[in-house]
């Protein structure tokens, strides 16, 4: 005769459901968080303003870090961080960064 195990509790296998249902949930999305900045080329001197989505963390701190790395990958350096903003700050900057909008 073969064996069968008895079958689990209700309140168990719902609390095994849920928990299966809570880890495979996705997590919910990170607003985003960007910066505009102030950077320099040298000889010829060009400066430029610009505007960057941040994916390290969402202060001053974390955006010079993130933004020194990048700049200095297309041989520019970071001046200034001149704010740390959400979407929302996104359009009204759009013009002023032109070229260097969203390109580091």
């Amino acid at each position: 005769m073969p064996f069968h195990a008895p079958p689990r509790s209700l309140p168990g296998m719902a609390r095994f459901l849920l928990l299966l249902l809570a880890l495979l949930a996705p997590l919910p999305a990170r607003a985003a968080c960007f910066a505009d900045y102030k950077a320099k080329q040298e000889d010829p001197l060009r400066l430029h303003y610009g505007v960057a989505e941040l994916n390290q963390g969402c202060d001053r701190d974390s955006a010079r870090a993130e933004l020194d790395r990048r700049l200095a990958q297309a041989g520019w350096t970071l001046l200034t961080i001149v704010s740390v903003f959400d979407e929302t700050g996104l359009e009204e900057r759009r013009a002023s960064a032109g070229q260097n909008f969203l390109r580091f």
